[in-house]
């Protein structure tokens, strides 16, 4: 099966919906540990902005986007439209990412 694509928007160019499966959701916990997190934050803390928490938060929203697709492949679907991402903490130093969208079948390029 080709490249699941997954989009925030309600459509995708050139391609028509024409069956909607389901709604699909992908989460990860990212945990923190948080006295070497705060050495590192020190240290790569550039105008404002922490690279390591940047990663950790990327990575996070990587193994949720998996997921979906992974969700979504099982229901035979080609793409997910409408995703979209929440960020919580759910409780210091412990940040749950989840993204959720629409399986749907395409007809079109």
């Amino acid at each position: 099966m080709a490249e699941i694509t997954i989009t925030t928007t309600d459509s995708l160019e050139d391609r028509e919906v024409t069956e909607y499966l389901g709604v699909v959701s992908g989460e990860a916990v990212i945990g923190a540990n948080v006295v070497s997190d705060i050495a590192a934050g020190i240290r790569d803390v550039v105008g404002g902005r922490s690279g390591s928490y940047e990663k950790k938060i990327e990575s996070g929203r990587t193994e949720a986007i998996d997921d979906i697709r992974a969700a979504a492949e099982e229901l035979g679907a080609d793409a997910v439209i409408g995703a979209g991402f929440d960020y919580e903490e759910l409780a210091e130093g412990m940040l749950w990412v989840n993204v959720s969208g629409t399986a749907v079948r395409t007809r079109g390029q």
